[in-house]
């Protein structure tokens, strides 16, 4: 069978970076044995649904360069692919389990599941939980006589149902990234599986539609990793195979120490969502890798390395080269430190690979030539497009400021005298470019008997107002003839 992989979020709120990394990681395996990747939308939990949520994961999937094969709005022969649409079909399924005596309906009410966790408490049960052992104290129809729990369903009496955990098995199966997992069925209790309003539990739904989606490989957080022996005794239930499985190691803190949260994010002040999220309740606005100003293929490549590498020193890799590396047996268990200087490095690393004339565009500046020469003067010294324009505020603005330090040290008195000659020197250039001032700078005032090494410097503050910054060469070719000399004669009155 050809692999098939699968993305299941729930639309609760905005893609967390971890979420995408799973995407990811999910998408570079099917690439590379040529499967196809699905993404379904597991909404049976109507209470947390977040409107837009949805919208922002395939927006977010789709910013990253994950293609989908088959969901939502790509369609496909397995559909539906959102859960809620999927009802009448899990109905049947714990029909088959009720009916092989597998599962069970429970009528407890609330108030009757709190005095048993109490009566357990008290008797200072180890396991509390709703279980073999339990289950038989409860108004379940295990403990009913068949025509009282017909007469309870018929008189629309509040019910869920319940799987049947045997009370002596074990579990086992064997992760791809784990290895052999091995549980008793003791610890695991009665789950619910389709609750009183109808919907499935995630567990039911995810098991059911894996199974009828064909998943050959489920490649999830490591989170899920508890549920998975409560799934291989629900696909064992059913008569099923049950699809390999991966359990991803979690992202970290960037000190090491526990999972990668949104406070981590503001206290570090960066990014822990891929797109930019307005909450629909709050209002609140959590940032964004690509509104912070990463690009999406360096995104991709941090996040692949995070848990995961090709057993080579190679860090720069795009996605062709990611899914023909991609070796799921690379990934590792332990947990990945997000490390968010590195993110940085790969976006600048990125930057420095792009057309001038691309990035220029970015800089929404009406004068294109002009950006292409911002990008120029500083795509070498940035992390950030945006960076571009915000550290050389000088080329937009009139100079207000000198850096002192500087002027004490270096607009002496042979500066002073040297700036006239440089303003006669840059007013015989006719071809205004970087190259020329500098070759005309340099050779005449050697002529001139002026050591050009020993004024650089204050030059530069009288074009910038600063001490160190950009080729300087580059800015005064960008500034123009007219403005460069206006401000070396209004450093010599002011300075």
């Amino acid at each position: 069978m050809s692999v098939r992989v699968r993305f299941a979020p729930s639309p609760t709120g905005p893609l967390h970076i971890g979420g995408l990394r799973t995407a990811l990681y999910n998408y570079l395996f099917a690439k590379k044995m040529g499967g196809q990747m699905l993404l379904r939308i597991e909404d049976t939990d109507q209470t947390r649904f977040v409107p837009g949520a949805e919208e922002y994961i395939t927006e977010a999937l789709a910013w990253a360069g994950i293609k989908i094969d088959e969901g939502v709005k790509e369609g496909g022969p397995k559909g539906p692919y959102k859960q809620s649409e999927r009802k009448d079909i899990y109905k049947d399924y714990t029909r088959q389990l009720i009916d092989k005596g597998l599962a069970y309906y429970a009528f407890d009410t609330p108030d009757e599941l709190d005095a048993l966790r109490k009566s357990l408490e008290e008797a200072k049960v180890d396991n509390i939980s709703y279980n073999a052992v339990t289950r038989m104290q409860m108004k379940n129809s295990l403990t009913l006589s068949e025509e009282e729990t017909k007469s309870k369903i018929e008189a629309g009496e509040p019910y869920v149902i319940r799987l049947k955990v045997p009370l002596k098995e074990e579990i086992r199966f064997k992760d791809i990234v784990r290895d052999w997992v091995v549980v008793h069925s003791s610890t695991i209790d009665d789950k619910v599986l389709m609750k009183s309003d109808g919907m499935p539990t995630y567990h039911l739904a995810n098991v059911v539609d894996d199974h009828l989606m064909e998943i050959t490989h489920v490649i999830r957080g490591e989170e899920w990793l508890p549920s998975a022996p409560l799934h291989i005794l629900l696909y064992k239930s059913f008569g099923w195979q049950a699809p390999q499985f991966a359990h991803l190691p979690l992202l970290l803190k960037p000190e090491g120490n526990g999972k990668l949260s949104k406070r981590d994010g503001i206290l570090g002040d960066f990014p822990v969502f891929p797109l930019e999220w307005k909450d629909p309740a709050s209002g609140e606005i959590a940032r964004g890798f690509r509104e912070d100003g990463y690009f999406p293929d360096a995104v991709v490549n941090f996040l692949a390395f995070l848990g995961w590498n090709p057993g080579t020193d190679q860090e720069i890799m795009n996605m062709e080269e990611l899914i023909e590396a991609f070796d799921i047996n690379h990934i590792h268990k332990a947990g990945a430190r997000f490390d968010v200087n590195k993110a940085k490095w790969y976006n600048q690393y990125y930057l420095r690979q792009k057309p001038d004339e691309e990035l220029a565009i970015d800089l929404q500046i009406e004068d294109s030539k002009l950006a292409v020469s911002l990008v120029k003067l500083m795509k070498e010294r940035v992390t950030f497009t945006k960076e571009i324009k915000s550290q050389v505020p000088y080329l937009f603005n009139e100079i207000e400021t000198y850096d002192q330090e500087i002027a004490q040290k270096k607009w002496d008195e042979l500066a002073k005298n040297a700036m006239p000659e440089i303003i006669s020197i840059l007013n015989t250039i006719e071809i205004f470019e970087s190259q020329n001032i500098h070759d005309a700078l340099f050779t005449e005032l050697e002529e001139k008997g002026i050591k050009p090494g020993k004024i650089m410097q204050a030059l530069r503050l009288a074009i910038t107002g600063q001490g160190k910054g950009p080729d300087l060469m580059l800015t005064i070719e960008i500034l123009g003839k007219e403005k460069a000399i206006s401000r070396i004669n209004k450093a010599l009155k002011i300075l």
